[in-house]
């Protein structure tokens, strides 16, 4: 059941919990991977896990600040935009799997994930954290297009990497 944030208070939810969660799972993700790599702690199942998870949370939440009105009018753009790449990038993953060809992830697309991941705290934060830092969710949109900007760019540099491995 999706709760519009005055219904969340009746629950015992503040406005600001969502986006503490969302930070707090943001940033033990990001820690996941890094300690994972740099004590060689990697495995095969956490290397396919671990960008579904990620793709899981972020299209959930961009579907449920779409849903509440956070992001409306063209700013829907911006998050299909990001949703259909990550669609289309997990695809063409999975097709070059198949051929034992690793397209490995790009620093780009790492700070594109990591200012799609605020951009979402942002967003959650809502008017409630207009409150506390005037402009967030102004700061949330703008960092979601920018997010989408890039989006685009890593998108296209995935299927140039990728095209060269395609045959019929």
């Amino acid at each position: 059941m999706f709760l519009h944030r005055g219904q969340a208070a009746e629950f015992g939810f503040r406005p600001l919990d969502g986006a503490g969660a969302f930070a707090v799972a943001s940033i033990t993700d990001f820690f996941d991977g890094y300690l994972a790599r740099i004590w060689q702690q990697t495995s095969n199942i956490g290397r396919m896990l671990d960008p579904i998870a990620d793709k899981l949370l972020v299209a959930s939440v961009l579907l449920l600040v779409a849903a509440d009105g956070t992001i409306a009018g063209w700013s829907i753009w911006a998050a299909i935009i990001i949703l259909c790449r990550e669609i289309l990038v997990s695809g063409l993953r999975e097709y070059l799997a198949a051929l034992k060809v690793s397209v490995p992830v790009t620093r780009i697309a790492k700070w594109k994930t990591t200012i799609q991941m605020v951009a979402i705290a942002f967003l959650l934060a809502g008017p409630a954290g207009d409150k506390v830092l005037p402009y967030t969710t102004e700061m949330g949109i703008g960092l979601l297009w920018l997010a989408a900007a890039i989006t685009l760019y890593t998108g296209y540099d995935y299927f140039r990497a990728g095209l060269k491995h395609m045959v019929d």
